[in-house]
């Protein structure tokens, strides 16, 4: 009687445990959450916009914010911003500028751990989006409810505007 009992506890406890484990989420990168403004693939704008300027084609790819300084006027260029680590997970934003106009806003990293963070962002960013490319800078409001995201979203917008500039 009394192994039935302690066989019983132990099976109940090992069912709550199991129920109570969340599954993994796969390691793959979140789809980026465009302002809509860039045609095409990432990877072709970016090579178009690497030899587009003259003048400021010698830099490599990478090394695009240092060769930002006296560029041509038109020239369309990507840049990265710092990735930021908030509390529910990094945010990361990479712009696209005509000159110095703010012409796109691509969110590459932001939180993705689980439902909710998926259903907050999937409507903050885009509206991040379009106030940056509204206010041409990264002094926006935050989105009410995504409030972490939002402060991440900004200050990685700064980081790569900041870089723009030179």
């Amino acid at each position: 009687m009394r192994r039935a009992v302690v066989t019983s506890a132990a099976t109940a406890a090992g069912v709550v445990l199991l129920l109570s484990l969340k599954p993994h989420q796969a390691t793959g990168s979140a789809p980026v959450i465009s302002s809509g403004a860039g045609a095409g693939s990432g990877a072709g704008a970016a090579g178009a916009s690497d030899t587009t300027p003259a003048p400021s084609g010698s830099a490599s790819p990478g090394s695009a914010p240092g060769s930002t300084g006296g560029s041509g006027g038109g020239a369309t260029r990507k840049i990265s911003g710092d990735t930021v680590n908030t509390r529910y997970g990094p945010v990361q934003v990479q712009v696209t500028l005509a000159g110095s106009r703010l012409t796109a806003v691509d969110v590459v990293k932001y939180p993705t751990q689980d439902r909710r963070d998926r259903e907050i962002n999937a409507d903050a960013l885009p509206t991040l989006n379009q106030e940056a490319i509204s206010a041409q800078n990264a002094q926006i409001d935050a989105v009410s409810g995504a409030t972490y995201t939002s402060d991440g979203y900004i200050r990685s917008l700064q980081s790569a505007l900041d870089r723009a500039k030179g």
